[in-house]
């Protein structure tokens, strides 16, 4: 029996009520960023934990969303864009539920990672849904909705985590994650109808496999370097693995009918630009996301709620400067108006490098420019990402365009945690030659996540000068990401500058199959 309605043709009220479903779930993404790097340090005051434990509490999300996001895609045109989200979410919850009872930092680890897992199946399946029931210029300003919802989540999570910190307890920002989630599983069951992909030949599990290994692989050895030292035998096994298993991964994309990653599109310029500018904001934002707050609590002093506050300098700017770049766009190109803000990102970051150290209040107008300077490129990049393509191509190049994006944000904590960690070192090898090298490491890897404390109880009598080093190591680091964001500029400009996130709109979804219609 056939149903009387597909997912293309709902009814107004059920497809906004869908819209509203997506968008509690998207917003749950950046409460699963910012939430938990507000209350690191009041979970490792509960349950102590090493240093690669903690860093794993915010990091171990960030991985399984970011490797998993590509293969949730393809398992969302194969068994039902609806049952996926559904199954995501139920995922989802119950680890989210369940953190707040875990008796070990490692406890809270591993469920980060499924927490992880039922995010990109959620999202996934979100995204994918709503590209069936909106078309044309609905579907761009849905999306556009989409990205300030996002933007909500980072500029008033921590906040928000601040406030149930102070009033409730740390565990108190999981029970509110997760009753946001419940009710968006209510509202999809409700309001969204399953639809599958016909011309879908199945699931690429040897691409998808080896992709995620790999990706996991290459955290996990970054992780590790701060403690293990970065010519650790483990250390460098993970890394040699992960280019191993990318290696395999391209192998294997050559050759399947159906490869989960179109590797020919990487010949073009402007594709490869987008994914450049895709990968920006993990490496110039999301960074800071994580990162400040550590600072602002555990060496500022500031409470939950005050650095709450702080960081909406940094985020809210998402909320209205991505409209502006639409706006503008009508005159300039999107490649330009992209690289400008990755220039403006890259003073801002200048620009906190010299006065962080003088308070933490001097820092709300640099981040104020980051923040501005990222939501140029931010309401711009995923027109870019279709539009640079064949009109046939848009849904895989959208794909790969998200799970790059998302990808990075791991690798990028990662890589400036590491960072952060061996400047610190650097420092205190020169100027605590008295202490042993295992002293050294571990101190340094506690620092870089804010906790003076616990580090100084590793280095005794050395508490002012891991502030000292911490703080020259962090203004390092700000200079370094400044840089990166100049040259990122650069490259956008080179391979996007003529490009507008308008050139062509991609081709309209096919009919999907409704699960049920009997077909």
């Amino acid at each position: 029996m056939n149903s009387t309605h597909s997912a293309q043709t709902a009814p107004p009220l059920l497809k906004w009520l869908q819209l509203f479903a997506a968008c509690l779930t998207g917003v749950l993404i950046p409460l699963c960023f910012t939430g938990p790097a507000v209350v690191l340090s009041s979970i490792s005051a509960a349950m102590g934990g090493s240093a690669v434990e903690l860093s794993w509490v915010v990091n171990a999300y960030i991985l399984t969303y970011g490797s998993a996001m590509m293969a949730a895609g393809s398992l969302t045109d194969i068994y039902g864009r609806k049952r996926v989200w559904l199954i995501g979410l139920v995922i989802f919850v119950l680890s989210t539920v369940a953190i707040p009872f875990s008796s070990t930092v490692l406890q809270i680890d591993i469920l980060r990672l499924v927490q992880g897992l039922g995010g990109a199946a959620a999202f996934a399946g979100a995204m994918s849904s709503l590209a069936q029931v909106f078309h044309g210029a609905e579907r761009t300003k849905v999306f556009s909705l989409l990205g300030t919802t996002f933007g909500i989540g980072l500029a008033f999570g921590p906040l928000a985590a601040g406030v149930l910190v102070d009033s409730a307890g740390w565990k108190w920002t999981f029970h509110a994650t997760a009753l946001i989630g419940i009710a968006g599983f209510v509202l999809v069951c409700v309001s969204a109808t399953d639809s599958k992909d016909p011309a879908n030949n199945g699931m690429d599990w040897p691409g998808a496999l080896s992709f995620t290994a790999a990706l996991t692989l290459f955290t996990y050895g970054v992780l590790l370097a701060p403690e293990d030292g970065w010519a650790s035998p483990i250390v460098l096994g993970c890394v040699a693995g992960a280019i191993v298993l990318f290696m395999i991964f391209v192998a294997i994309e050559r050759r399947v009918s159906s490869p989960m990653l179109d590797l020919s599109l990487f010949k073009q310029a402007k594709f490869v630009g987008v994914q450049i500018l895709a990968a920006s904001p993990a490496f110039f934002f999301v960074v800071l996301i994580i990162m400040l707050p550590a600072r602002f609590i555990g060496v500022d002093g500031l409470s939950a709620l005050q650095t709450g506050k702080m960081m909406i300098a940094l985020a809210a700017p998402l909320l209205f400067v991505p409209f502006l770049a639409a706006q503008l766009a009508r005159h300039y190109t999107s490649g330009m108006l992209s690289a400008v803000g990755l220039v403006l990102v890259a003073a801002g970051l200048f620009w906190l490098g010299v006065v962080l150290d003088s308070g933490a209040s001097n820092a709300v107008m640099p981040m104020a420019l980051i923040g501005i300077g990222i939501g140029l490129p931010w309401g711009l990049m995923d027109g870019m990402a279709v539009s640079v393509v064949e009109k046939e191509r848009a849904g895989m190049a959208t794909g790969i365009f998200n799970a790059v994006r998302v990808s990075a944000d791991g690798i990028a904590i990662a890589i400036a945690g590491a960072l952060l960690a061996t400047f610190i070192q650097w420092g205190l090898f020169d100027a605590a030659t008295h202490f042993a090298v295992d002293q050294i490491m571990g101190a340094s890897s506690r620092a870089a996540l804010g906790d003076l404390h616990s580090a100084g109880n590793q280095l005794p009598g050395q508490s002012e000068l891991l502030r000292l080093e911490y703080a020259k190591g962090f203004r390092h680091l700000l200079f370094i990401l400044g840089a990166g964001s100049v040259l990122t500029a650069i490259a956008v400009y080179a391979t996007l500058g003529r490009v507008s996130a308008h050139d062509h709109q991609p081709a309209e979804a096919v009919r999907p199959v409704i699960v049920g219609d009997g077909e």
